[in-house]
């Protein structure tokens, strides 16, 4: 299995092209930086969107690890099972809370089992001055 696509996004809608035919994913809010409900220290909890295909030769079983880490250094986890019917695709989301010390950068660190990592960053940046 691959991964096709992780990105950050807001909100995401599933529904058939036209009737009877193939699923359209609508995505919403794609981002790699957000600014924080207040200025850090806090907790973020962005969501992440991992599509997934499995080519028709192909189990359709694995798992999906994410880690995400910040210079080099764990911060958060997180792993799930991943079916996939061969020759189709799928997605999962992904919520892990992230504490920053201050503005900065994390990286999502994804991949299927042992295969090829796909890393995405998310960048806390400061807001508008109140």
């Amino acid at each position: 299995m691959d991964i096709v696509a992780a990105l950050f996004v807001e909100s995401i809608d599933m529904k058939p092209a036209f009737e009877g035919g193939p699923t359209q994913i609508d995505l919403g809010g794609v981002h790699f930086s957000a600014a924080p409900p207040e200025p850090p220290p806090c907790t973020v909890a962005p969501h992440l969107v991992v599509l997934a295909r499995c080519a028709p030769d192909e189990s359709g079983s694995g798992v999906l690890e994410v880690i995400f880490r910040r210079d080099g250094e764990q911060v958060a986890r997180n792993v799930q099972p991943l079916q996939v019917e061969p020759g189709k695709f799928t997605y999962r989301l992904v919520r892990a809370e992230v504490d920053f010390a201050e503005y900065g950068t994390v990286e999502a660190h994804c991949r299927i089992d042992t295969g090829h990592v796909t890393v995405v960053p998310y960048t806390l940046v400061p807001g508008p001055a109140g």
